[in-house]
Order: structure tokens, then sequence, then C-alpha cells
């Protein structure tokens, strides 16, 4: 069942910098943002389909933010105003198509491929200690703390509605830290904000 219904996903790359140096890229000088469908959302215990098409899906384990008010232009003094929660995201992603094609629609859209938990008011959140946790089938295998994102939350707000109009109910992903890593068919992915929640999904061959 999808939890949330966003008009659209706007994840962040390479918001850590030992993320970027484990793939081999730098990091931007500005955020480097792109997309996902709402069609790859999927909840608590669906699970998520690898394509045959592709030899190397891997977890991205990353905190999700879900817009409360519509913004543009947003400062990033006023950004938390513009929240309404926050929630565990895994931005599962085909690594290898990743690698060969010059837009990430592929590699980052297939149904399945954005696994999202239970949102939890921002209120109710201690912002100060966020951060995020990945274990495959219980080692943990991803541990990052907000505080060393590249492009702090309410910067990635004030640069995403300086290019475009955030409705209520969009979803922000704002990057995973490094310890990415390839599944396989068995395996059971669970992606934990501290303090906010966490999303498990078994993974199953398509």
């Amino acid at each position: 069942m999808k939890s949330i219904s966003p008009s659209k996903i706007v994840c962040v790359g390479r918001n850590y910098a030992k993320h970027a140096a484990e793939l081999g890229g730098e990091v931007p000088d500005e955020p480097l943002i792109f997309f996902k469908p709402p069609s790859s959302i999927i909840g608590e215990a669906d699970s998520i389909v690898m394509p045959a098409i592709s030899k190397r899906v891997d977890f991205e384990g990353e905190i999700g933010v879900i817009i409360g008010k519509q913004g543009r232009n947003v400062a990033a003094s006023d950004a938390w105003d513009h929240i309404e929660a926050l929630v565990p995201v895994n931005d599962v992603t085909a690594r290898d198509l990743q690698s060969i094609d010059d837009q990430w629609a592929r590699a980052k859209g297939f149904d399945t491929f954005c696994a999202v938990g239970t949102p939890v008011a921002v209120g109710d959140v201690d912002r100060a200690s966020l951060g995020v946790i990945t274990r495959v089938n219980g080692e943990v295998l991803q541990e990052g703390d907000a505080a060393d994102m590249v492009f702090d939350i309410p910067t990635i707000i004030e640069y995403i509605t300086g290019i475009m109009t955030l409705e209520p109910g969009d979803l922000v992903a704002t990057g995973t830290p490094d310890g990415v890593a390839p599944l396989k068919d068995g395996d059971v992915v669970e992606v934990e904000v501290v303090g906010v929640g966490s999303v498990r999904n078994p993974v199953i061959q398509g």
C-alpha cells in the first residue's frame, strides 16, 4: 500500500562526501537533483522487485521530507515552515544502468524503487539528532548523520523551490551516506531514520 501520494519526488544525489567518493564522483558545487516517478512508491513490507534488465540493484537509505505547505522561492530560514513530516526512504537504484545512462530516470524509476515508511510530524522529531541507518538481513551497512550532509535540508528546500513549486504532499529525498551495496533475491532491507521510524522490505527477482 502506498503511504503517500506526492505529485513529484525530488531527490538529491551525492549529498554525503563519502558516498560521492565511493561512486567515484565529486561533491557538486550545488545540489544535484533528479526525479523518481510516484509510480515507484511502495510501503512497509511491500516487495522491491529487481528488474531482469539490471545486474546490480543497490539500496540507498535516505531521510525523506514531506512538504506541508506550497512553496516557491522559499528562503532556507523559512524552509522548516514548509515541511510537514519526515519519513524513511529507500532510493533503490539500478547501479549498472545508472553508470551507462546520461540521465538517471531509468536507473531510479522502476516500479517498487522508492520504499517509503510512515511519515512523522516534524514537531515530534528531534531534528538535531537526525540520522539514517540501513540494514540488510539485520546487518548495518549504512550509518550516516544528517550533520554530514553537504547541503542541509533547509538549503535543499531553498534550492529546489528556486526552480519549481513544491506542493503539499511532495517528497524530497535528501541523499544517501556511504555504504551502498547490491541487493539479492531473498534479502530483507530496512531503512531507519533515527527518531522517525523505519521501512522494511523483502527483495525479489523480477
